[in-house]
């Protein structure tokens, strides 16, 4: 779990393609928590660490074909 330690609070997430999906509120569990700013329905989402491909130049890149939660990726 050396990843997950190096996510932390206001990193990007992005999907494979590099496309916004949030910013990172915190990680719960094996779960990263996106802001609620960040999302057009004003709820939490939350993305399964096992999602998430690498982390690189302060960004969260998610695996292909990572479902997005609904009302994520707004901006």
């Amino acid at each position: 779990m050396f990843e997950k330690l190096r996510v932390r609070e206001h990193m990007e997430v992005a999907d494979a393609a590099g496309q916004h999906v949030g910013t990172v509120d915190e990680v719960k569990h094996d779960q990263i928590k996106l802001t609620r700013s960040d999302s057009s329905d004003g709820a939490h989402h939350f993305i399964a660490f096992d999602n998430v491909d690498r982390i690189e130049d302060n960004r969260v890149y998610l695996k292909q074909g990572t479902p997005i939660p609904a009302g994520a990726g707004t901006h």
